[in-house]
C-alpha cells in the first residue's frame, strides 16, 4: 500500500507567519526594541501562539536566527582567489538577508544571540577553513577565528555602525583589502 504524503498542520502555516514576522521586527528593531505582541500584531495572531509555539522571546529569536550561510565550494576556487571569494559572498549575505544583520546587532548584547552566532561560524565557517586549508585542528581554529573577526568586524562597521569611512568604501575595494587580509589569515604561516 503507497505511503501518502503529510498533509501539512494548521500549525505549521502559523510558525512560518511567525518566523517570518520575526525576521522582519527583529531586522527593524533590533532584539531588545522587538516585541512579542508587535510579532505577533505583524503575524496576525494572538500573542499567545507566540508564546505557545516558542515561549519566550530568546526562543523566539533563537528559531527566527536559524540561519545557512551558504558558503560557496571555496575547494573548488584557485588558492589565490579564495580570500576575495569569502569577503565576496559575506558581502552579499549581510546586503541580502536582514536575519543575519538582525542576529549580528543583537549578538553584541545578548548572550543567546552571541551563542547562536558563534554556533554559525562553528559550524559552517570552522568546517570550510578546514576543508581548504588541510592543516591540524587547533591551526584551523584561530585561522577560522581571525577569519570570523575581519568578516565580522567588516559587517559591524559598514552595516550596524555605519562608520562613514567603512560606508563610502566602493564595494570592489573592500573585497580587495579585506579578501587580502582573509587570504593571508588562511594560509600565510
Amino acid at each position: 500500500m503507497p505511503i501518502e504524503p503529510a498533509t501539512p498542520r494548521r500549525s505549521d502555516g502559523t510558525r512560518a507567519a511567525i518566523l517570518a514576522a520575526a525576521r522582519e521586527h527583529f531586522a527593524a528593531s533590533g532584539y531588545h526594541a522587538a516585541t512579542i505582541r508587535a510579532i505577533a500584531a505583524r503575524a496576525q495572531i494572538d500573542p499567545a501562539l507566540v508564546m505557545r509555539y516558542y515561549g519566550n522571546k530568546e526562543g523566539l529569536f533563537a528559531a527566527a536566527a536559524e540561519f545557512d550561510l551558504r558558503l560557496p565550494d571555496l575547494g573548488a576556487l584557485p588558492r589565490s582567489a579564495v580570500g576575495a571569494a569569502l569577503v565576496t559572498h559575506f558581502l552579499d549575505r549581510w546586503e541580502g538577508d536582514d536575519t543575519l544583520m538582525a542576529l549580528l546587532r543583537t549578538a553584541v548584547t545578548n548572550e543567546a544571540a552571541a551563542a547562536r552566532m558563534q554556533a554559525i561560524f562553528a559550524t559552517q565557517v570552522a568546517p570550510q577553513v578546514a576543508k581548504i586549508i588541510g592543516r591540524p585542528r587547533a591551526e584551523v581554529a584561530w585561522r577560522a577565528g581571525l577569519v570570523s573577526s575581519q568578516i565580522l568586524g567588516v559587517a559591524l562597521c559598514r552595516y550596524v555602525l555605519k562608520l562613514p569611512p567603512m560606508v563610502a568604501l566602493k564595494r570592489a575595494d573592500v573585497v580587495r583589502r579585506v579578501g587580502a587580509t582573509v587570504q593571508r589569515y588562511l594560509f600565510d604561516a
